[in-house]
């Protein structure tokens, strides 16, 4: 199972938390969020995917923000359409066939509370890398509570995806569960985020050292 510790924002807490080898840390681009981020990322080990993440952003904006702090992935957390998804994809692939490497990781995220019709997550299949699902709430994301995960036994899919929405140190029990069940079959990564923050943005290190200790 690999970790993405979401809502990153100062430069001396990112580093700390770069330090605890997390496989993904998420910025998110939100002028709404109290998590919005502004400024340059600082450098980070090239084994940490850095996930933009994004709410009903234009085009250009999400292709200039993957240019320039070298996204590895775009996490769209709004209304984004299937069509939005292949412009997108398009835009981002390399233009030359001599140039290595390939797009960055298309995440599209749905929220989910107590029940979910997977029939939209269809039209998505093919135009991007994974899902993500999360807490429907007042917020985009960052609710600070969990959804009813055994929804995801109904999951018709082999895609992967990232489990998110209120995960804590309380939660060890509950994923030890989930873990067991059918419906963690394609969950690749957990996403975690205001559970282990002092304040908004703000990661509590030891919290965090804690958590990947005892599930990782």
């Amino acid at each position: 199972m690999k970790l993405k510790v979401c809502g990153m924002k100062y430069n001396d807490n990112i580093i700390s938390v770069a330090q605890l080898q997390p496989d993904y840390m998420g910025f998110i681009f939100y002028e709404k969020s109290p998590r919005n981020f502004v400024g340059n990322i600082p450098e980070i080990p090239k084994s940490i995917k850095k996930v933009g993440v994004f709410v009903n952003a234009s085009l250009e904006e999400v292709i200039d923000k993957v240019n320039t702090h070298g996204l590895q992935a775009v996490q769209l957390h709004g209304e984004e359409t299937p069509e939005f998804c292949i412009k997108l994809r398009y835009s981002l692939a390399p233009k030359r066939r001599d140039i290595a490497g390939s797009h960055p990781d298309i995440i599209k995220v749905f929220s989910i509370k107590d029940e979910f019709d997977f029939e939209v997550l269809r039209p998505y299949e093919t135009v991007c890398d994974y899902f993500l699902f999360d807490t429907k709430g007042k917020n985009p994301g960052g609710n600070g509570y969990t959804f009813n995960w055994n929804v995801l036994e109904n999951y018709p899919s082999t895609k992967p995806y990232f489990l998110s929405g209120g995960i804590g140190l309380e939660s060890k029990d509950k994923l030890d569960i989930f873990f067991k069940s059918n419906a963690s079959q394609y969950c690749e990564v957990l996403d975690i985020n205001s559970r282990f923050e002092i304040e908004p943005a703000l990661k509590d290190i030891e919290k965090l050292k804690e958590f990947k200790k005892g599930l990782f």
